[in-house]
């Protein structure tokens, strides 16, 4: 039984080792996306002009005015002081040519005061790198691996990432068995570990680095030292790597089996086809209206912080926030209302916190993933354990390298 486990692991490390060094990477510069864009991008994020801000209603209307290609999809209703507004754009689906415009952007950055375009960029873009498409390369390359649209689909990545961030899930517990003491026969025979007082003692030398081992010894209890004191903390960045991933596709169906979850209308409403998106009929004004008229009714006292839509859906989205607290909950996110675009009904909302076990359970994933359900301490820790990940997939890789080269299979190295 031991040497399957030995095999699973072996074999399930060398293949998901490549894209987690890449993803723990990217994970431990990432947790810092927002304050790294804003060091990187001040004459995007910084607000030049002083004094009261113009409606961002009317500010949208004037990128559509001034870009005719893109339709505005995301209306950021206010903004903290000394910063500029980013509203997200969508192209628009040209007709004659049969395909979507090309703008090659797909952010606007606004001064509030002045209304003037402080600059455009296309966030998650892969080429040209650039210090202002930097952050968001590597945000894009940690879950999709910017892999390219085929046969329509664009999802391609974001499922290998899933699968890869399944098969850690499960050698997370593969791992740990393997690191527990093997009780030996009398016939020489390898055993299951029987728990006891003499196997305790036998198991913690594995928690242990030894010092002046040599190189193969200390990579090697590296490898199973570091692995088991942060063991909890892989298993949950693994797991919520995969929930994220792949929550259309498995987690949100699975979860529905097994516990009530409270659908949004996204689980509900199938997309239409990306060439035929919904033309609504209220306007971003009368969505605003109906989203806080109902927030004022249900006693939300936070502002409409962000509308936006989503134009496969024909469904508005109102997030309610001030701007000092755009994360929201310890990354949970923010209360939200769901409003139909052709005819104003309210569709669902969500809120912190609240719900079914299996609700709360769900929101939490990305809290846990980021770190932020902890603050700043939490995504400190997570910064660190993306440098860990890769550490323990490098060492691991040498370990497989050093047993095959001693059972013959690679030359070794001639002595000078």
């Amino acid at each position: 039984m031991r040497q399957i486990f030995v095999t699973l692991h072996k074999w399930a490390g060398l293949l998901i080792a490549g894209f987690l060094v890449m993803s723990g990477l990217t994970g431990a510069v990432i947790s810092w996306d927002h304050e790294l864009d804003e060091l990187l991008n001040a004459h995007l994020t910084t607000a030049r002009a002083t004094g009261p801000a113009l409606p961002s209603l009317e500010l949208a209307r004037q990128i559509e005015a001034r870009h005719p290609q893109v339709t505005v999809v995301a209306i950021p209703m206010a903004a903290e002081p000394g910063h500029s507004l980013v509203f997200g754009v969508e192209p628009r689906f040209d007709p004659v040519a049969d395909r979507h415009f090309e703008p090659g952007f797909n952010q606007v950055f606004v001064d509030p005061a002045s209304g003037e375009e402080l600059g455009r960029r296309a966030w998650g873009s892969v080429w040209p790198i650039n210090r202002e498409n930097f952050v968001s390369f590597l945000y894009e390359l940690h879950y999709s691996l910017h892999l390219p649209t085929l046969w329509g689909i664009d999802r391609w990545g974001t499922w290998l990432m899933g699968l890869i961030a399944l098969i850690w899930t499960v050698d997370c517990f593969t791992g740990f068995y393997l690191t527990l003491p093997a009780r030996r026969t009398r016939s020489g025979e390898v055993s299951a570990p029987q728990p006891g007082k003499t196997w305790w003692r036998r198991w913690m030398p594995a928690w242990k680095i030894r010092r002046g081992t040599g190189f193969y010894k200390l990579n090697f209890d590296l490898h199973r030292a570091f692995g088991l004191w942060t063991w909890a903390l892989l298993l949950v960045i693994a797991f919520t790597a995969f929930s994220l991933n792949l929550y259309r596709e498995v987690f949100f169906p699975a979860m529905s089996l097994v516990s009530d979850v409270t659908p949004t209308p996204f689980e509900q409403r199938l997309p239409a086809p990306a060439n035929q998106p919904v033309n609504p009929v209220l306007s971003y004004a009368n969505a605003l209206e109906v989203s806080t008229k109902e927030a004022q009714h249900r006693g939300w006292t936070a502002p409409v912080g962000k509308l936006l839509y989503a134009r496969l859906f024909g469904i508005y989205v109102a997030q309610f926030y001030t701007p000092d607290d755009e994360h929201g909950a310890g990354g949970v996110g923010h209360p939200m209302l769901f409003v139909d675009a052709l005819n104003g009904q309210i569709l669902g909302s969500t809120e912190p916190w609240k719900g079914t076990a299996a609700d709360l359970f769900v929101q939490a994933q990305f809290p846990l993933h980021s770190g932020r359900i902890l603050g700043l301490p939490g995504r400190i820790l997570i910064s660190t354990m993306g440098i860990v990940v890769a550490a323990l997939s490098v060492t691991g890789v040498v370990i497989w390298l050093r047993k095959r080269r001693a059972r013959g299979h690679l030359p070794q190295k001639t002595p000078r």
